[in-house]
């Protein structure tokens, strides 16, 4: 029995996968990095196979509402579906009525269903999800940093092993659109640049040739004695007051750029190179019915806060 996190797609292989979704209709199609769903006066839905249960885990999903263009519906239902037509749970976002539903209903009906002022920066990302006998609505805007909107008790349906997902789209009138989506249960891509610094000081005293190294930013002091050579370097800034006393060679050398009140006094030979090169500090980390608010797949339209009709 698979939970609904076996269910992923990132939908850039530019086919949608028809086993993966098996169930769906009103021809979605893959494109772009994206599933496509048309929002029109008829129904399109990207419906996986009915496979999954979900307790104990959830789906996630990045989604674009399609445009109002006129209509006085437009809405993407995003469900969890039962085997029983009107038993689910799910969001319903209707840009044109500029909401965004949470539902957990049966018979079409959900007496707590929670109604929201949509915002298509704040839900951007929605995700249902099973735990510890809850049953919790969240969105986010980025994927990572979340907002519980709505929990419940745990449906007893949410342990079925034949549960379904399902984005549709439908409108009651305007222009065609569609609903897109960039995934679902993918993590987001996350590109995080900084600046590491390191701000050290340090005494070494040898016969041989002591080195200091940063591969950031370095901020120093720093005192050398030795016999043999004496070499500071760093790959990136590097801010020192140093003093060495050689009785061989001493050199102050940096990759990127020195800033430096220096004291050295060697019998051997004095060098100090500048600049050899640049530095930078940075990482990337590469880095889901029917009609209406009010309505599922088998119970087309309108919003209520009473459930489905």
């Amino acid at each position: 029995m698979a939970s609904f996190d076996a269910l992923s797609d990132d939908f850039e292989d530019g086919t949608l996968d028809a086993g993966m979704w098996s169930g769906s209709y009103g021809d979605p199609i893959e494109a772009g990095g994206q599933a496509l769903i048309p929002c029109t006066t008829g129904y399109a839905g990207l419906k996986s196979a009915s496979a999954y249960t979900l307790t104990g885990s959830g789906v996630t999903v990045r989604v674009h509402a399609p445009a109002p263009n006129g209509a006085a519906s437009a809405a993407a239902s995003v469900l969890v579906l039962t085997s029983t037509g009107g038993t689910d749970g799910g969001f319903i976002v209707d840009s044109a009525q500029n909401a965004l539903g949470l539902y957990s209903r049966v018979g079409y009906a959900d007496p707590g269903a929670m109604f929201l002022t949509y915002s298509a920066t704040d839900h951007a990302w929605l995700r249902i999800r099973e735990d510890s006998g809850n049953l919790l609505w969240d969105a986010s805007p980025d994927g990572v940093t979340w907002s519980n909107l709505r929990t419940a008790p745990t449906p007893s349906w949410a342990s079925d092993s034949d549960l379904a997902f399902l984005v549709e789209g439908h409108r009651d009138t305007g222009a065609s659109d569609t609903i897109a989506l960039d995934s679902v249960n993918v993590a987001p891509v996350t590109v995080v640049t900084g600046a590491a610094s390191l701000t050290a000081s340090a005494t070494l005293a040898g016969a041989g040739r002591p080195n200091v190294r940063a591969a950031a930013a370095l901020s120093s002091s720093t005192q050398l004695t030795a016999l043999g050579a004496s070499t500071v370097r760093a790959t990136a800034a590097l801010t020192a007051a140093a003093s060495a006393v050689c009785a061989g060679r001493a050199s102050t050398g940096s990759g990127a750029a020195l800033a430096a009140a220096a004291t050295l006094a060697a019998t051997g030979r004095v060098s100090s190179p500048i600049a050899r090169g640049r530095a930078s500090a940075g990482s990337s980390r590469r880095p889901t019915a029917s009609g209406g608010l009010s309505r599922t797949p088998s119970a087309r339209p309108g919003l209520t806060t009473g459930g489905g009709t």
